[in-house]
């Protein structure tokens, strides 16, 4: 368990009869960069006010609130991006259109990727966080439910989710943003599992790369793995998202799945915790 970081060494064990995953950053590897199209968006929104800002004060305050709202749907970030346009005297566009304008710009960068995988040029394995599918298998195996919710609009991530292989795993449990957002979140999909199977809080397991869907379960009780994966280099810990997230209140952290047979031996109580 070498790359296994323990932050709770108390943690509830063996009980998890439900598991929800975030989909990018935590599964999925498409969209890596993200934040390298967000964030250079919104600064340019916001210079276009005239604010006296430079760019590199302007750059750390978008990174600042974009990661923090980051596992919520991306139109939060979008009525925050109009919110500090108007706190600058600005006149901000509709949510929504800064939305859309943030996916047609992600698409570009991420096109040939879902092309790859459309055609074959490229294998699911490419694109998802090592140990991905595999993990899945383990979890399937031991008869647990299999949730997925992003903050991602829910049509991409259902074509993505396909492209990637991982459909079969959740079924109908596919969750993500809709235009609609206030009918859907992560703290409502959470507590749909939890009273649709009638669990206590500490049935729940959850696996996240984002601020939100650690602190939505833990807040129920659950039990969080914190996901901090270097999306460039594919192995290692991503220090930033290693410390946000433990900030966000998770239990564990990891790199990624390659130790997962001694991560769920160590969740479901197989094996011991060493302080």
């Amino acid at each position: 368990m070498d790359h296994i970081e323990i932050l709770r060494h108390d943690l509830p064990r063996g009980r998890f009869r439900s598991v929800l995953f975030d989909f990018d950053g935590t599964l999925s590897l498409i969209r890596e960069g993200w934040p390298q199209v967000m964030i250079p968006m919104m600064v340019r929104v916001l210079q276009e006010t005239g604010t006296a800002e430079d760019e590199p004060a302007l750059t750390r305050h978008v990174e600042e609130f974009v990661m923090r709202l980051n596992g919520r749907q991306t139109i939060y970030q979008m009525i925050q991006l109009a919110e500090e346009v108007r706190k600058r005297g600005g006149q901000p566009e509709e949510p929504l259109t800064y939305k859309h304008r943030y996916q047609g710009l992600l698409m570009e960068r991420i096109r040939g990727r879902l092309e790859a995988l459309a055609v074959g040029r490229a294998t699911p394995f490419d694109w998802t966080v090592p140990g991905s599918h595999e993990l899945l298998d383990e979890l399937r195996r031991r008869g647990v439910m299999l949730y997925l919710a992003s903050g991602t609009d829910v049509a991409f991530v259902r074509r993505e989710a396909e492209l990637l292989g991982l459909t079969p795993y959740f079924g109908e449990h596919i969750y993500g943003a809709l235009d609609e957002y206030q009918n859907f979140s992560k703290k409502m999909i959470i507590e749909r599992i939890l009273r649709d199977h009638r669990l206590q809080g500490d049935e729940l397991l959850g696996f996240g790369d984002g601020f939100v869907e650690i602190e939505e379960v833990k807040r129920v009780g659950g039990v969080a793995v914190a996901v901090a994966s270097d999306e460039v280099k594919r192995q290692g810990i991503n220090a930033w998202k290693r410390d946000r997230l433990i900030r966000a209140g998770a239990d564990l952290v990891i790199p990624d799945y390659r130790e997962r047979s001694s991560l769920l031996r160590l969740l479901f109580g197989d094996e011991a915790i060493r302080a």
